[in-house]
This record gives structure tokens, C-alpha cells and sequence, in this order.
């Protein structure tokens, strides 16, 4: 009975490997099946609107500004290899600060913030707990058959709950806020990202960074470009692409809300894109760019 258990078991994992092979790995609906859905938490909606209290981001801003840097690509790297000892007890500490903040108390603007800086600041201890790496997804920390990186790993404890990066991202911050700018404010330390803000969100930037941060992703290669006639975009468009509908109404509407120059003229062209892209490669400034 065992053996045929174990028999079973190996021909559904061997039935749904084929079946993941048989979808072209670029596959729009094969992505738009496993990225992750919104799924509200409910304990994580309660809020101080009248509250007037900060939670102080400083510490992450300074290693920000000391670690992040811009390359001649116009991405932003994170410098991991450089991160001294005492600069590592910072991050843990300002983690652990993070941790005690009692964010129920909180109005939503510090709210948002709170849980942007959280979110950027696991992502990079994680990687340095594993560098060098070539790859955040190379960091298995998740279980399951289609699970890949650290992202489902419970990591952080916030008001006594333990949470994980996909916890953070898509069942507080995507479902409470519903912005899809939010996607280029969490940053999962890929060449393929939204840049990593050389700066701590903060109620009072918050929004001036989200629109700088939209402006500067659709304007680059690796958010949207023109391969001769073919619109080739980033494939954050495409896994979350119900986030972009709900915000703008199309992926393409938010895409010519922000695209400049000859790069809104040829978006005003078309009426779909052709294809989608991502580069998984660590954001890493010891690494020479492509």
C-alpha cells in the first residue's frame, strides 16, 4: 500500500510537470495563474485616522543612502557586499523596532509607509543572509511544488503575528490600498524591478515617490520598450495586470498615463502588447551590468 501510495504521488507530480511544461514559459496565462491574488487580511485593516504618530524610518534611510546606488542603466543596485557588520546590526535592529511598533494605532499614511520599508528591509536581510546569490529566487526558504524563493517563508513578527513577504504584499498592502503604483514601491531585489528608492517611505513622500518611481519604470527598457513593431513590457503588467485594470482601467491606459516622449507616441499606436519580460538577476552594484 505504501509503494503505491508513493507510486501515485510520483505520477501526479510527474502528470503536473508536464502539464507546467507543455505552457510556453512566457505564457501570459500560465504567469496570471501562479502570481499571487489579493486576498485581504481583515486583522490588518484596523486604523487611527486622527492618529498623529510616526513611526521613525531613519535608520533604513541611512543604509539606503550609503548602499544604494544608480548605475550608468538608470537601475538602481544594492550594494550587499559592502554591508559592514555594524551596518548589518542597524538592519536588525531597525527590523526588530519595526516589530514592537504598535501599527494598529497608526493612521493609514503611516500605515502604507510602514509596510513599504518593512517589506524592502526583510527583502534585503534575507539576501544578505544568503549572499552571494546570483538570484533572490535561488534563496529557497518556501515549500511547495510551484514555490520558489523566500516569498511564502514567515520571517518578521508584527504586533505578536509572524508574516511573510507575500503576506505584506498581496493580503495588506495590494488588497487595503488598492493602488497598482505599489508595485513600484515593494522591491524584490531583481534587475527586473522597480528601482529600490535610495529612501525611507514616509507619509509625507509617499506619494511624490510612488509617481516618481510609475515615471521612471514605463520610461525604462526593462518596464516598457518597442522591439521593431512588437510592445514588449514587464511581465509585473501581466501577473498583476488585474491590479493596473482596477487603477486605470487597461494596462496600456497606466502605461500612456506616464510614458514621455517617443515612447507615448508609439504607445498611442497600438492597442495591445505583444509580449512580456523579467530579469531575475540580483540587484546587485558587485555585479557588472549586462
Amino acid at each position: 500500500m505504501r509503494h503505491l501510495t508513493s507510486l501515485g504521488r510520483s505520477v501526479a507530480i510527474a502528470t503536473a510537470l508536464a502539464f507546467v511544461a507543455a505552457i510556453p514559459a512566457q505564457g501570459a496565462l500560465f504567469d496570471r495563474l501562479f502570481a499571487p491574488k489579493a486576498r485581504l487580511w481583515d486583522r490588518w485593516t484596523v486604523h487611527q485616522p486622527s492618529s498623529t504618530a510616526v513611526v521613525d524610518h531613519r535608520p533604513w534611510s541611512a543604509l539606503l543612502v550609503r548602499y544604494v546606488t544608480v548605475a550608468d542603466d538608470g537601475i538602481t543596485r544594492f550594494a550587499y557586499h559592502a554591508v559592514d557588520a555594524e551596518d548589518r546590526r542597524m538592519l536588525e535592529d531597525y527590523l526588530a523596532s519595526l516589530s514592537e511598533v504598535p501599527i494598529d494605532e497608526y493612521s493609514r499614511g503611516e500605515q502604507r509607509a510602514f509596510w513599504i520599508n518593512l517589506y524592502n528591509a526583510l527583502t534585503v536581510k534575507i539576501v544578505l543572509e544568503r549572499y552571494p546569490v546570483a538570484s533572490i529566487r535561488d534563496i529557497n526558504l518556501s515549500s511547495g511544488l510551484f514555490s520558489r524563493g523566500p516569498w511564502k517563508a514567515k520571517r518578521v513578527s508584527v504586533a505578536g503575528q509572524m508574516l511573510s513577504l507575500n503576506d505584506i504584499e498581496h493580503r495588506i498592502l495590494r488588497p487595503i490600498w488598492r493602488d497598482a503604483r505599489l508595485h513600484y514601491a515593494v522591491n524584490c531585489a531583481s534587475i527586473g524591478c522597480p528601482n529600490l528608492a535610495r529612501e525611507a517611505f514616509t507619509a509625507a513622500n509617499t506619494e511624490e515617490l510612488l509617481e516618481r518611481a510609475a515615471r521612471a519604470y514605463v520610461n525604462h527598457p526593462r518596464g516598457v520598450r518597442f522591439a521593431g513593431e512588437s510592445l514588449i513590457v514587464s511581465s509585473i503588467y501581466v501577473w498583476f495586470e488585474g491590479d493596473f485594470v482596477t487603477s486605470s482601467g487597461s494596462v496600456l491606459s497606466h502605461l500612456r498615463r506616464y510614458a514621455e516622449g517617443n515612447l507615448a507616441a508609439q504607445l498611442a499606436a497600438v492597442s495591445r502588447f505583444d509580449d512580456h519580460a523579467y530579469d531575475w538577476r540580483l540587484n546587485d552594484a558587485a555585479a557588472s551590468p549586462r
